[in-house]
Order: structure tokens, then sequence, then C-alpha cells
């Protein structure tokens, strides 16, 4: 045998193993494929995915106002049976608009008053599963009296839990917020506490969907299994989602409770936690919980070096959580706007008032209310576009991003202050 016919022979010998390599590599991609595919069906996620543009195109544009839905279904969520969720279905039988995974719904409720009255108030719950076209479905927590406290119980909540049952009409905004899943190709993490689970789980369903080879992790913190919620979902998508980490955390464990079995790590999702768990790697971080965990985890995260524009989160109410990569130009901001604002007059058109400003009542509608002014209020953080006025002269300054997009020509008064003289039009 001549050094060439060796040669052949060692070139065609690395062809053959590179050939059988390549062909493993697809085999075993091809299987994880059918894996995914097969299970959709089973955890109610898409066959198909949407579009693979930035944003999905919508099939039918959001309503205006607002929409009955109908109750289809109601099921607790935990063992504890403390969240329950309600599956929702458009009366008119129409196709429904699709929205960005982690949007809300807002909610006009008619509750019983006193002395016979209704009272309507308006509340906002996050979707908690993907986007489809019949229907949508929220996760609501039963809202308790805090221990120790005169405060009562959550009237919506409870409310929702009590006296909502299958074939209940609701009246319902299109879907809504800025809380939202990027398309891009990131690696993605998802870090919840409690019912902040919601607005997660429908990023996560959504881009196992759209982006099955999208790396993705969850990091789920509840006190112990009594108040882990959506529990088989969570388990059906890391059974068969293979670039799918779950790490649960309890930070009470009950004496039943086993790791590994039951959660897998103890305590608190802290930046420790994620330093021990996540390779080096750009990640987008969503964060979704109480003020608490977020006060904690925003900073820690900037410390860490993660850079600002990668940090997206959704508190429990009003919250706002200073940057530290922007403290002195948020202050200095403000500083300017008390300076502007000095001497500034409100005037309510409707109501024949005129108000000289006063920075300590914070914002519009808190001015509104200190003097009389009837205003339609829900979440006081921007989010339901309750409170949203006609300006009819002058100009407003937000304190921070609503999450609701007010019409032209009006703001959101929950979250706004008056930079010049301002007549509204209540």
């Amino acid at each position: 045998m001549t050094s060439l016919h060796l040669l052949l022979w060692i070139v065609g010998g690395i062809l053959l193993q590179l050939a059988v390599y390549l062909s493993f590599g697809f085999w075993r991609h091809w299987l994880n494929y059918l894996a995914l595919r097969s299970g959709a069906t089973e955890i109610r996620l898409p066959a198909e995915p949407l579009t693979s543009d930035d944003e999905p195109e919508p099939a039918t544009p959001a309503w205006s106002g607002l929409r009955s839905f109908r109750v289809e279904r109601k099921v607790a969520e935990d063992a504890a049976q403390s969240t329950c969720s309600i599956y929702l279905v458009p009366q008119d039988g129409l196709p429904l608009a699709p929205f960005q995974p982690g949007q809300y719904l807002t909610f006009h409720l008619d509750l019983p008053g006193v002395r016979g009255t209704t009272d309507t108030i308006i509340r906002c719950y996050s979707l908690s599963d993907a986007p489809g076209p019949n229907g949508y479905r929220v996760s609501i927590k039963r809202v308790l009296p805090p221990t120790g406290s005169r405060l009562p119980a959550g009237r919506a909540s409870n409310f929702l839990h009590d006296q909502i049952e299958v074939g209940s009409l609701l009246q319902v905004r299109a879907p809504a917020g800025h809380f939202c899943l990027d398309r891009s190709d990131a690696p993605v993490v998802l870090i919840g506490a409690g019912i902040g689970i919601t607005p997660l789980l429908s990023m996560l369903k959504s881009c196992l969907t759209e982006q099955p080879g999208r790396e993705l992790w969850l990091f789920y913190g509840v006190r112990n299994s009594r108040e882990l919620v959506l529990k088989s979902d969570l388990q059906a998508l890391a059974a068969v989602a293979p670039n799918f980490q779950l790490r649960i955390c309890f930070s009470a464990a009950l004496p039943q409770d086993q790791i590994e079995r039951d959660y897998r790590h103890r305590g608190r999702v802290d930046v420790d936690l994620l330093r021990r768990q996540l390779p080096l790697k750009p990640y987008h971080f969503y964060l979704c919980g109480p003020t608490a965990m977020l006060e904690s985890l925003v900073p820690a995260l900037e410390d860490w070096g993660v850079p600002d524009n990668r940090i997206h989160y959704e508190a429990f109410g009003p919250a706002s959580i200073p940057r530290q990569r922007s403290t002195q130009p948020a202050a200095a901001a403000g500083k300017q706007h008390e300076d502007q604002s000095a001497g500034v007059v409100v005037s309510f058109a409707r109501s024949g008032k005129q108000v000289p400003w006063q920075a300590a009542s914070t914002t519009l509608l808190d001015l509104a209310e200190a003097h009389g002014v009837a205003v339609s209020s829900g979440c006081r953080a921007g989010g339901c576009g309750s409170c949203q006025t006609t300006i009819l002269a002058g100009e407003v300054a937000y304190r921070q991003t609503p999450d609701f997009d007010p019409e032209p020509g009006t703001c959101l008064l929950c979250v706004c202050t008056p930079k010049s003289n301002l007549t509204l039009e209540l």
C-alpha cells in the first residue's frame, strides 16, 4: 500500500466518523423536538409556533372598552386552595385578539355594597397561559386579612373565589401591560415568588412554543408545598422541554416536604443561588413578586454586573425600585420638576374648583380626592386606566412609566403630576 492510499484511507475514516457524529446529533435533536411537540398537546401548548417576527401579527384587533366574558371553568391550583384559575371565553363567540406574554386583564367587578347598593371596583390580573384564539386564563390568589391587623380581606379576590361560578359573566378590558417577554434568542431567567408566577408562566409557555431552542430557567420561590401554585403545569413543561430548567425553592418547608421530590433548594431566591446555578451567559432576567423581593434582587443583579436593559420586573401593586445606575439623574430630574411645579394651579372644569398644586399630594389623583373631586380609580399604579382623564389645557409629567397607554389628550391621574397650570375635564 502506497503512502497516498494510506492517506486516503485515513481521510475517509475521519469523514466517516464525522458523518456518524453529525447524524447522531441530528437524530438526538429530532427526538427532542418530537417529544416537545408531543407534550405540547398534553399541556395545551399550540402545536405550531406563531410567526418568527419580533411581534406576532394579531388575528383581530384588541377591543375598546369592556367586553363580556363567560366563566367556562374554575380550577384550584394549590394544596391550600387559596389560588384558583378562571377560564374565560368571550360571550359573543368571536375570536380573541392575541396578547403579549406577561400582559394582564382589567376586570370591572360589581360587588354588593352596604344597604343593597352595588360597588364597582377595578382590578388587574395577569394572564397565566399562552395566547390562544378561544379563551383566556387568569389565576387569582385569595387575599386574606393581614395577621394582627384590622385591614379587611381583599374584596375582589374573595368575590371571585366565592361568588363567581361557571357560567358567570365578567366585564373585561383588553390585555394590556409592558412587562412582556422579548423575542430575541438571548437566554432567559424567570424569577417569581408566590402568585408572581402567573405572568412568568405565560412567558414560559409561549417561549417554549415559539422558540423551543431558547434556553430558559425558572426560579420559583414559595414558603412550602401548600403554597406551590400551578405545580402540574410546571412539571409537565419541565418533563418535555430539554432547554428548560426548573428550580423550585421553599423558604419554610413543611416536615413532609422532601428536597428533590417537592423542591430543589431551601431558602429564598437570591443572587447567591443564581451565581451557583447559572453559567456565565448574557441572560435577560424577568422578575415578578412582592416589592420586598424586587428591592433585594434588582440591586443585587446590578451589583453582579447585569446590564440595566436586561433586568425587567413587575411588582404586586404600586412599586418603584430605585436603579443604582440612574440614581443621581433621577434625583436631579425630580428636583427640577419640583421647582417647575411651584405655584402651579390645577383646575377641575366640571367641578368648578381651582386648587394650588401641593407636592405633598404626590399625584393628581391624591389632589383630586383631597378636594372632593370624584374620580374613578382602581389599581392606583398606572395599570388599569380607570382614572384616565381628558386634559383641557396644560401639561403633565409621569413619575413612572404606566403600563396602560393613555389616549392622546388624556392622562392617568394616579401616576402623574402637573408640569404647568393644568385644566382637567373633571
